[in-house]
């Protein structure tokens, strides 16, 4: 059953509203959810671990009491919807998770329950894991296998469209498997930014993350055809490790989208079949009237022979490029744990008395909510997704604390780009020759010692060419700067600290002529 009218002009017309402060619009307490399947959620569930965060909400793992089975529960904060956009967004999400079909590659909707503080969307636990982190986990990755997920994937946009939902996040954190097992199931989640469409229709609001937007995304004239170009993005990334648009600022990801440029010669791309560089040039045409359309893609020869493409592996360099970025994280955490060794001691015992003053509970240990309201008591307002990175940033040992010495690497970590000094220690710690150069051999000791670290000389050789600006083989003092101040996580182009961003670009990129729509 298709949503009711009312459902429709609630939940699909958010691009073109003002954002009203809740506080203007609303003198008690807001209901969001239509026909919510109770106020009292803890009567029927038993909240357990905490599995993931997002801007609005804190995704948990619970039990339901009755069944004893194991869901997902999404709780998005009432305190957290600041305007009648995000409340408009919470319902929506709520009334495109009801209205779509059950499907296997489709994470199942439950119930809702709404309180006075919060909504709480109750779900299908997936406990498989993220796309990429299968891909690395196997060590290896095939045509076959990228085929196999690429045709998982149209599949799940097609339901969408068919049922009048555009997705418009797609991108690999977005689809978690079932399950542990080879042959779990692969399933979409988060529909937070997904929005209803009628045949025609076009949506101005730029939403998304950076490196899957299409094109006519920054252009603010947008349809259905965006879900196909984000599962291009995804498919090249399969095939090859890294972004077919990527640049160290968000102005230069936009333009390199917008560009369009696709780079087929870099390894593996000349061990990869021509079917399979067709259809990523086809997904990925800056023409959304040109570009393949869902059912050319499911049609095309390479998908539908899916099960008879090369099953040779591309090469541990697609292993490699996408672990890089994570590695990358290590390296810096190395760098910043360099520069807190060498802090004065003056200095280090302020960020300790600093750890104790936040150690509400006198644990030993700032769990995240001690971390977030002491970095609120110094006047440090900080968005709860930035409070996440920054543990996760610090969290060596992966146990969901910051223990002192954690805390001051993230100490470190905030002030590391006020100090030329300290960052300049840094780089001379890891240029073991004092060339003035961090070359290959001195990453391979810095980095090779750590059990958690690579153990591949590939890594290495893609952390320099990522860091090395001039392609000279090495990492100059003033590489290593950029490298700490910018970074190049991909994974981590979120849309909260892009939206912002993106919206200004938008409006400069296409006063420039050269990059208007090319026919």
């Amino acid at each position: 059953m298709r949503p009711t009218p009312l459902d429709l002009e609630t939940c699909s017309k958010s691009s073109s509203r003002t954002s009203v402060p809740i506080s203007q619009k609303f003198s008690r307490p807001i209901n969001v959810v239509k026909d919510p399947s109770g106020d009292d959620i803890y009567k029927r569930y038993e909240f357990g671990k905490e599995l993931g965060r997002g801007e609005f909400g804190i995704t948990y793992q619970c039990v339901d009491k009755l069944s004893g089975e194991n869901v997902a529960c999404k709780t998005i904060a009432k305190s957290k919807l600041r305007t009648e956009i995000d409340v408009e967004d919470v319902r929506r999400e709520v009334v495109i998770m009801r209205h779509l079909p059950k499907h296997p590659n489709i994470v199942s909707y439950k119930e809702v329950y709404e309180d006075k503080e919060a909504v709480y969307l109750v779900m299908e636990l997936c406990e498989g894991g993220e796309l990429f982190d299968r891909i690395v986990a196997r060590g290896h990755y095939t045509e076959r296998a990228a085929a196999r997920v690429t045709k998982t994937i149209l599949e799940v946009v097609q339901v969408c469209h068919k049922h009048g939902v555009i997705h418009r996040d797609l991108k690999p954190e977005n689809f978690l498997y079932a399950n542990a097992s080879e042959n779990a199931q692969l399933k979409a989640i988060d529909f937070g930014l997904s929005i209803f469409f009628e045949p025609g229709q076009r949506f101005g609001e730029i939403v998304g993350s950076p490196y899957y937007m299409a094109p006519e995304v920054l252009r603010r004239n947008y349809g259905p055809e965006v879900d196909v170009w984000s599962a291009g993005v995804i498919l090249y990334i399969l095939l090859c490790g890294v972004p077919p648009f990527w640049a160290e600022t968000e102005k230069g990801i936009a333009q390199a989208i917008v560009k369009g440029t696709i780079d087929f010669n870099r390894d593996p791309w000349p061990r990869v079949s021509d079917e399979a560089k067709d259809l990523v040039k086809g997904m990925l045409d800056a023409n959304p009237y040109n570009r393949f359309t869902v059912e050319e893609v499911l049609e095309h020869h390479w998908i539908q022979n899916a099960h008879k493409v090369s099953n040779v592996c591309l090469g541990e360099g697609v292993r490699s490029k996408i672990k890089q970025f994570t590695l990358m994280n290590k390296f810096k955490k190395k760098v910043l744990r360099v520069v807190a060794d060498n802090l004065p001691q003056d200095q280090v015992h302020g960020i300790k008395q600093m750890f104790y003053m936040m150690d509400t509970d006198k644990n030993g240990n700032l769990s995240f909510q001690e971390l977030k309201d002491g970095l609120h008591m110094m006047g440090q307002t900080v968005a709860e997704p930035e409070v996440k990175l920054l543990m996760d940033a610090a969290d060596v040992d992966g146990n969901g604390m910051l223990n002192c010495e954690e805390f001051v690497t993230m100490a470190v970590h905030l002030q590391r780009l006020s100090n030329d000094d300290h960052l300049r220690h840094a780089f001379l710690h890891f240029d073991k020759n004092k060339s003035g150069f961090i070359e290959f051999e001195d990453l391979k000791v810095s980095l090779f010692d750590d059990p958690l670290g690579p153990k591949n000389d590939q890594v290495i050789n893609d952390i320099i060419c990522d860091a090395d600006l001039d392609k000279d083989g090495r990492i100059s003092y003033q590489d290593f700067k950029v490298m700490m101040s910018t970074g190049t996580d991909w994974k981590m182009g979120s849309r909260q600290y892009s939206k912002a961003m993106l919206n200004a670009l938008s409006m400069r990129l296409f006063k420039d002529k050269s990059m208007q729509l090319k026919n």
